[in-house]
């Protein structure tokens, strides 16, 4: 370990042996001070010890992992969360499963881009020759043969023509592509902050919306288990999406519409944080008495769709880039090609 943030299964693994040691009956300062004892890295022993002493002084755990500066705000939320309610071990075991399954995805879409991202930046720097430098030639022998490009292949040639006086310019954006690509396959730190600039925007819609919705779910389920009144548990799970302003604003509608009367089921389903047939069964649950069950299923279930969709989009982004320059390349080389066979035919 090292003086940067945990990576995911550091987490992980500092969240799991906490949630053990809780679950021994050992208090979380003196469990920060048997975890220090055993790390090797000095600099993470004195984080642990620093974090110890926080908790001593009787601040939450969640304080001293904010004090440590070097955990994700997710992880923090959620586990704020857990103490409110009384449930640090479940919150503790829950974070642990996230980032394993969060590093397991991460080295998944990491596997499936660096193969097409390089493809792709091959295909264009041989798309970019073809242009500038064999459609010219092409066109010299054309010309010689008594003809000249036309139609796709004269649109293509003048592209090249323009692509050619502008190539210095052309080589340094596809370096910076190249750069900006890398560091966001290889770089964690890179790809983080490519992230936050993409939820500040656009991170409540597709499968963004789907692990939005089961994280809300996840911390609610907490709320609702510990026997909290669901205004306070919608309030409270909200807390892990302010940094998402369209779904903070869908959890506000929804504490909205409690304080106006509505069931929890039903603000739910109208502000889209849950499905329809999964707002049906916890209505049940409730009817029942056993909503806490079935809202903590439900987390569950959501969770695992919304990282079947993450996998299942990023598997698509192999084969869609591979088909793009497939098609470029073949489309220039046909549009050169074709006419030159028309030619040969009329010289035969």
């Amino acid at each position: 370990m090292n003086k940067a943030n945990f990576s995911n299964m550091e987490t992980a693994d500092l969240c799991r042996e906490l949630a053990l040691l809780l679950h021994a009956g050992i208090g979380t300062g003196d469990g920060l001070y048997l975890l220090a004892e055993e790390e090797k890295d000095p600099v993470t022993k004195e984080m642990l010890t620093q974090m110890a002493k926080i908790v001593d002084f009787g601040n939450p755990l969640a304080k001293a992992f904010e004090e440590a500066g070097r955990f994700p705000a997710h992880m923090i939320g959620l586990l704020q969360v857990g103490e409110a309610v009384g449930r640090t071990e479940e919150a503790l075991n829950a974070l642990s499963r996230y980032y394993e399954n969060r590093e397991r995805m991460e080295r998944h879409i990491t596997g499936a881009l660096t193969y097409p991202v390089m493809l792709l930046l091959l295909m264009s720097v041989v798309i970019v020759v073809l242009l500038t430098k064999v459609l010219p030639v092409f066109n010299d022998v054309y010309a010689s043969l008594g003809g000249q490009l036309t139609g796709i292949a004269g649109m293509l040639l003048g592209l090249g023509n323009g692509l050619n006086k502008i190539l210095p310019l052309l080589c340094v954006v596809l370096a910076l592509v190249l750069i900006l690509l890398g560091g966001f396959v290889f770089s964690k730190k890179i790809r983080a902050k490519m992230l936050d600039f993409y939820n500040s925007r656009w991170g409540d819609k597709g499968v963004s919306r789907k692990m939005n919705n089961a994280r809300f779910a996840q911390a609610l389920s907490m709320g609702i288990s510990s026997g909290m009144p669901p205004e306070e548990g919608v309030d409270m799970a909200a807390s892990l999406l302010r940094d998402i302003p369209k779904a903070a604003e869908r959890c506000e509608k929804c504490s909205e519409l409690l304080r106006n009367g509505e069931s929890l089921s039903e603000a739910l389903n109208k502000t889209g944080l849950m499905e329809s047939v999964a707002c049906r069964l916890l209505t049940l649950g409730m009817r029942g008495g056993s909503g806490d069950t079935v809202m903590e299923e439900l987390a569950r279930r959501m969770q695992e769709e919304a990282e079947h969709a993450l996998e299942h989009a990023a598997s698509k982004i192999e084969p869609a880039l591979v088909l793009i320059t497939t098609l470029l390349v073949g489309a220039i080389l046909l549009a050169v090609m074709l006419p030159l066979m028309n030619i040969m035919t009329t010289i035969g």
